[in-house]
């Protein structure tokens, strides 16, 4: 039974992998290609920011979903769930708040902030934490 657990692990990390490898396909977020340039001395683009804030969250939704069917299948407990369902959205509401304020700062430069912010909502770093948090909690 144990390598059933492992091979849904596996299915559900290759889902974040595929959310992140058609990212520019499924999502809008014009801020890929300004952070692949020079931009520490160029302004924002133009974008449309509240369909931003919407495909950012819908992609922070998709990936929290998968994180935590990755969760559940690791330790199998309603609480570790809920409890990082509850993290997972206190962490949504502050970064989206974060993330929405830096946006509004047009200053040339100084988007370092704004990329560290984006990032943690487009990709599945909280769930690195996690992982590693509730296996050591777990073997406490």
């Amino acid at each position: 039974m144990k390598w059933i657990q492992w091979v849904v692990v596996i299915l559900l990390f290759g889902l974040l992998v595929c959310i992140r490898s058609f990212a520019s396909d499924l999502f809008y977020d014009p801020l890929i290609t300004f952070f692949k340039t020079n931009h520490s001395t160029d302004v924002l683009p133009d974008m449309d920011v509240p369909k931003l804030l919407l495909h950012t969250s819908f992609r922070f939704l998709l990936n929290t979903i998968i994180s935590l069917g990755i969760l559940w299948a690791i330790f199998k407990r309603v609480d570790v769930i809920k409890v990082s369902a509850l993290l997972f959205g206190c962490v949504f509401v502050l970064l989206m708040l974060f993330f929405w304020i830096l946006l509004g700062s047009d200053q040339a430069g100084g988007h370092m902030a704004l990329f560290y912010v984006r990032r943690f909502l487009i990709q599945p770093l909280f769930l690195l934490l996690l992982i590693p948090a509730f296996y050591f909690q777990k073997n406490l």
